[in-house]
């Protein structure tokens, strides 16, 4: 199948390691130019180096919103305008729901959503005049059933639930699709350390926790970041024109809830 991707302009933000580097390669695979950003300049250098097509590393600290139309503007200036922007950031400390710093709140604010919006609204002006677009923002399975010790990122990452699905219907006689995509447990570097902080916290074998998990996942397994990737570069393409304002969960059937 034909994606259509092929020339396509794509950004993804925390695109150099775990999930974001997953769709970062797949959407290579299918002949976009991809850009993507991180703080860590070496993980930039491995990503970039096993893509198919031509790629481009951004050192860019999300947080740091002041920063966002001059690395678009790099990304203009060397692939064209962003036709796919993939909304991915990396995933807060683990915290209770009470008691945490209200200024980690608030630097994991500006990282986790309003990095988001400020580089969708940079982008979005030339998505319309071309009447067609792509943006896609990848959170958490915490979205759905929150997560014990993970409240800022279940708090932050459903907030940008409300705000695709609103964008959604804004920008669809545009030729643009909005959608959320949502990861069970995906086998990634942030798995395991979320695993090790919860072995550490009970007092149990990080492989028990692990032998927990896997019971609670009808397919008996985690997941492959390229699986991910792969859906994530389906909702990019012209094929999936008709699905926006969605959620979709790529976990395994790990969420029970319908």
């Amino acid at each position: 199948m034909d994606l259509g991707l092929k020339g396509k302009t794509a950004l993804v933000l925390g695109g150099s390691s775990g999930l974001g580097a997953a769709i970062a390669t797949s959407l290579s695979r299918e002949g976009a130019n991809v850009a993507i950003a991180s703080r860590d300049k070496d993980k930039l250098a491995k990503t970039i180096a096993g893509f198919a097509g031509q790629g481009l590393a951004l050192q860019w600290d999300l947080a740091d919103l002041s920063v966002i139309d001059a690395n678009v503007s790099e990304v203009e200036s060397k692939f064209g305008q962003v036709d796919i922007l993939v909304n991915n950031s990396g995933g807060p400390p683990p915290t209770t729901a009470a008691g945490a710093d209200p200024e980690l709140w608030r630097k994991q604010f500006d990282a986790m959503v309003l990095s988001v919006i400020g580089t969708t609204d940079r982008v979005l002006p030339g998505m319309r005049a071309r009447k067609w677009g792509r943006i896609i923002t990848s959170t958490s399975s915490g979205i759905v059933s929150p997560i014990p010790n993970l409240a800022i990122s279940n708090s932050l990452r459903m907030s940008l639930v409300g705000w695709s699905k609103t964008l959604a219907r804004e920008v669809a006689a545009d030729g643009i699709t909005a959608n959320i995509v949502l990861p069970g447990r995906i086998s990634t570097e942030r798995l395991g350390v979320l695993d090790s902080a919860k072995a550490k916290r009970e007092g149990k074998p990080v492989e028990e926790i692990t032998k927990q998990a896997l019971a609670t996942i009808p397919a008996g397994r985690f997941g492959d970041p390229d699986e991910y990737g792969d859906v994530v570069a389906f909702l990019a393409s012209t094929r999936a024109a008709y699905i926006t304002g969605s959620t979709i969960r790529v976990d395994g059937g790990l969420i029970a809830s319908i």
